[in-house]
């Protein structure tokens, strides 16, 4: 069994989502065991009873093992959906003219329901919609308050309720249904980590989620809509982390698209200090085959080497025939990465400028002399995480060591690059701090004696946002053994 005590070489992260395949308590442990660093739980498929155990699962993993452990709950969002038909389904065939209404009939091969109202407010001549994850293509040619006449120009089977996505239109649609405040509420409830919000448009969509966490979650917007690619910025601002989730980006844009809009957003994330996640399809052949493709690991090498903070398996993990072997065969492909002399350089493309702050120009002395001085790991002491964010944004060469008096803090952690939290007791005097730091470094194997250590903390202790405090630290042999104070973590 994985020792919990000693944290992964790696420094990408590793997000897994459970489903059929993966959500027992002993299944979950393999896929930790296996490299999996945090767990994703889909609000989409299932009730939230079922959702329940799978979430006291993960927090029994944390007690078994002596680590935080890491939950992101997933919100469905705004979900477009055509209606129904007579027979089940008719074929379209390109060319043909075919009618989207109000009407609740049930349809036939020239009309079908679309019960979304927001749909005709928006819709304009010429504008496309995609059926069925863009398998088949209607334009728009003529709009009217209660009926689009469009015409197919890729036709193919449509069944009942079958997704539709609208590229050309920005909806005025809620970010949030009903569907999503009641799963919202029970996430929050059930204490997860993180909450992603699906079909982010604009930053104004993530301030009622906001609202409604509280302060008890982090905040991740899914960037899957093109309409948010203009307003990027302005939505990282807004939210905690951010998610390239590419499998609706890719069904409302040209698929040669996806690649340069995928480094553009973890680019910004980066530079903007959010943690950034690539998903969706990365290892998807291993839903059913016990090895992926080339393609698929030069996928997820090409994420490593942008740096992101995470990458993760959807159906891979989920429901496919492989789920430990997916999660395995990732964590040996970012081993592999970020083996390579050349993965440093490449992970300093993205030039992560510092803010005019203290906080900020110390983190990035923190990596620039862990690095001089040849320090085996940087020791943060943080209430709310925002140092370690600072550090993590750095991309330094060493690991990053998240101490912290906050359980939420440790589990969020979770998500961010080169991190290993852990859940401790404060400090109060500077000794004390110094103490402290070569003692964790030391029990949890990121330093061994005669190392030195990177220390960042905020003087007074314990005050949120108050980083002004680096020292260099050397550990000597008897550090450990001459300790005689508490327990401290």
């Amino acid at each position: 069994m994985t020792n919990a005590m000693t944290p992964r070489s790696r420094k990408v992260r590793i997000l897994a989502t459970l489903g059929p395949a993966s959500n027992s308590p002993e299944m979950i442990q393999r896929l930790f065991e296996a490299g999996a660093d945090a767990f994703r739980v889909n609000m989409s498929h299932g009730d939230q009873a079922s959702k329940i155990p799978v979430i006291e699962a993960i927090r029994g993993l944390e007690k078994t093992l002596g680590r935080p452990t890491t939950i992101l709950a997933d919100l469905q969002g705004p979900k477009l959906r055509v209606g129904k038909f007579a027979d089940g389904r008719v074929t379209l065939e390109t060319g043909q003219q075919f009618i989207l209404d109000r009407d609740s009939t049930p349809g036939d091969s020239t009309r079908v329901e679309l019960p979304h109202r927001e749909i005709f407010e928006a819709a304009h001549e010429n504008a496309r919609l995609l059926l069925d994850d863009g398998k088949m293509v209607l334009r728009v040619t003529a709009v009217a308050p209660d009926r689009l006449t469009t015409v197919v120009e890729v036709g193919g089977v449509l069944s009942n309720s079958k997704g539709l996505n609208v590229p050309d239109m920005v909806l005025p649609l809620a970010a949030l249904t009903e569907k999503d405040r009641s799963d919202l509420a029970f996430a929050v409830e059930q204490g997860v980590d993180w909450i992603a919000l699906s079909f982010v448009q604009r930053p104004e969509d993530l301030m009622e989620a906001r609202r409604l966490i509280g302060g008890k979650a982090a905040l991740l917007a899914k960037i899957e809509k093109p309409s948010a690619i203009t307003r990027l910025e302005e939505i990282v601002e807004q939210c905690d982390g951010v998610m390239v989730a590419r499998g609706d980006l890719g069904v409302e844009l040209p698929p040669q698209s996806v690649p340069p809009l995928q480094k553009r957003i973890v680019e910004t994330a980066r530079r903007m200090g959010r943690p950034v996640i690539v998903a969706t399809q990365m290892l998807e052949s291993m839903i059913e085959s016990p090895s992926p493709t080339r393609a698929e690991v030069s996928d997820v090498a090409t994420a490593v080497y942008d740096g992101a903070d995470a990458i993760m398996l959807s159906a891979e993990s989920a429901a496919g025939k492989w789920p430990v072997e997916s999660v395995s065969m990732m964590n040996s492909i970012a081993d592999a990465v970020e083996r390579d002399p050349a993965h440093g350089d490449r992970v300093h493309f993205t030039v992560t400028k510092p803010d005019p702050t203290t906080a900020d120009a110390l983190a990035e002395a923190a990596k620039n002399i862990a690095l001089n001085v040849s320090a085996s790991a940087i020791v943060c002491f943080t209430s709310s995480g925002s140092t370690a964010r600072r550090i993590a944004r750095e991309r330094p060469t060493v690991p990053i060591m998240l101490l912290t008096p906050r359980a939420e803090t440790a589990r969020r952690a979770g998500l961010l690059w080169g991190t290993y939290a852990v859940q401790t007791r404060d400090v109060e005097l500077f000794e004390e701090m110094v103490g402290k730091a070569k003692r964790m470094a030391l029990r949890h194997k990121l330093a061994a004696a005669g190392d030195r250590v990177v220390v960042c903390a905020g003087v007074p202790f314990g005050t949120p946002g108050s980083t002004n405090v680096l020292h260099v630290v050397t550990i000597l042999g008897d550090e450990l053994k001459n300790y005689t104070g508490p327990s401290e973590s």
